[in-house]
């Protein structure tokens, strides 16, 4: 399937950047060009949409996988045999949730090869067999460090303008942003800054359809975060509340499961909001600070 009848089964959101895609079938790789094909995970939920996208990327060596997902044996059977016949020779992790990890270790023990990802890793029972920097480059992927949604996040980009993005972009939902010392807001929109001044022409995120139409998406994107942060503004509450007291005020009909990832990205906001000197936080309670 090309890019384009790719696309053409790709809804795009009344709102623009949005896009969202019928459930695609798991454990069949999908063509995305010549050289990239998607295995989709069978693990669908609130945070992971219909499924965690491996993607398997080929460069004069061989080929990569990258974010192998589920560590059940029917997906990594499926990534073997997405590899069609072209040697493995890395398995590159975009961060490490256990959504992109937890199949890592067990396929590249079954293949002989490298479990690689960013050099300081958030997940302490984790470490790559190959740290990577800012700027490295690996298999004909040059590296680009977007912390944000995670500390160790970093996104991959080829050589011909696409950008392998992660949990940092997706078009089909924002990304929970955790707070410190996981996460960061005013670190994801300077990553998103980076990843705008690139100028990709297309957006593979490890959730979700490609991104086609990148700028539009990124803007999106940035906007809803600083529309969110004016809404934290203007509903939070003149006397000193508690997280979870804030959240009920704020949310109303949350889908079950969600709670915490509301909670973290509330969390997160605000300690930005307080770094901008526009709340005060005490003894586990936060107040909006009036001009």
């Amino acid at each position: 399937m090309s890019v384009l009848l790719a696309d053409a089964a790709v809804k795009v959101a009344r709102n623009g950047w949005r896009v969202s895609e019928p459930p695609p079938p798991y454990g069949v790789p999908l063509p995305q060009s010549a050289t990239i094909r998607r295995v989709v995970a069978n693990n669908p939920g609130p945070m992971t949409g219909n499924g965690t996208n491996s993607w398997l990327v080929e460069h004069t060596g061989g080929c990569v996988v990258i974010d192998p997902g589920s560590a059940t044996s029917a997906h990594l059977d499926a990534l073997v045999d997405a590899a069609s016949g072209r040697p493995v020779t890395h398995i590159i992790l975009t961060h490490t949730h256990h959504d992109h990890l937890d199949g890592a270790r067990p396929l590249g023990l079954r293949l002989g090869v490298p479990v690689c990802g960013f050099h300081a890793s958030a997940e302490p029972e984790f470490t790559p067999d190959i740290g990577l920097h800012d700027g490295d480059e690996i298999a004909d992927l040059r590296v680009v460090h977007t912390p944000g949604h995670a500390s160790d996040h970093i996104c991959l980009e080829t050589g011909d303008g696409i950008i392998l993005t992660g949990d940092h972009v997706m078009g089909w939902s924002t990304t929970m942003i955790p707070p410190a010392p996981h996460g960061s807001v005013r670190q994801f929109l300077a990553s998103m800054d980076r990843l705008r001044s690139r100028h990709a022409r297309l957006l593979l995120p490890a959730h979700g359809p490609a991104i086609t139409r990148v700028e539009e998406c990124i803007d999106g994107l940035m906007a809803h975060r600083q529309a969110r942060e004016e809404s934290i503004l203007a509903l939070l509450p003149t006397t000193p509340r508690t997280l979870d007291e804030i959240v009920d005020s704020m949310y109303h009909n949350l889908r079950p499961g969600l709670r915490r990832a509301a909670q973290l990205n509330l969390h997160a906001h605000l300690e930005k909001l307080e770094h901008d000197g526009r709340v005060h936080h005490h003894d586990g309670r936060w107040m909006k600070i009036f001009p």
